[in-house]
């Protein structure tokens, strides 16, 4: 579906068909059972400037709104939609939500476009560099994923939104976590990768391409 043909009515989603920013906003979605109009798009169309001035994905158009930066996208759903919160009411709760999202953005999410950059752009030690930044981090940040089902807490929240997709392309990025030491990670990876809407919100070409971590 070409975006000057996009349906107006409802949320529109402009989204990469493999993309964990993308696919964070389609999770959100899905776990809030929010029906969309879903455009698979690339941040190369020419179409996507006239709305968009960066030329990012995601992008979600509702009525007159147009929104472009995921962590806003994500807040801006969970409050326009109340069903299945996923976010915190609380002030407190709610600050060390966006508090984690802004540190997951400024170092994990940069490593992983360092690591899925295109091969014609791939800067090899560049990727290096963060292969080994992001395993040493995960490594190390185990045990926050041992006492609790979901990321730090009893409850899915949109962090484990945030998470699942990043943790779907460790492989791709080059990234093996040793079995026994992070075993918790693992453990969690299943619990969220098994969820009904994480599927759900998957495209095709990620289905295809992740289908062994979806069957164990």
């Amino acid at each position: 579906m070409s975006l000057e043909n996009a349906p107006p009515q409802g949320i529109t989603l402009y989204s990469h068909a493999d993309d964990f920013r993308s696919h964070w906003i389609r999770y959100v979605l899905a776990e809030k059972q929010i029906k969309y109009n879903l455009v698979l798009t690339d941040e190369d169309d020419e179409d996507l400037a006239s709305l968009n001035p960066y030329n990012q994905l995601p992008m979600l158009v509702e009525n007159e709104l147009k929104l472009f930066k995921a962590s806003i996208i994500s807040e801006y759903i969970d409050d326009r939609y109340r069903q299945n919160k996923l976010y915190a009411d609380a002030p407190a709760p709610r600050a060390e939500q966006r508090q984690y999202i802004w540190r997951f953005e400024q170092d994990w999410l940069n490593l992983a476009d360092i690591m899925l950059r295109h091969a014609d752009s791939l800067d090899i030690n560049a990727q290096k560099k963060a292969q080994s930044k992001l395993r040493d981090t995960l490594v190390s940040l185990t045990p926050l994923f041992q006492h609790f089902p979901f990321f730090m807490s009893e409850h899915f929240s949109i962090l484990d939104c945030m998470l699942a997709p990043i943790f779907l392309r460790l492989k791709t990025m080059g990234i093996i976590l040793p079995q026994q030491h992070c075993r918790p990670i693992h453990l969690y990876c299943q619990r969220i990768f098994n969820r009904p809407a994480f599927v759900k919100s998957m495209t095709l070409q990620e289905k295809n391409r992740y289908s062994e971590l979806l069957s164990n």
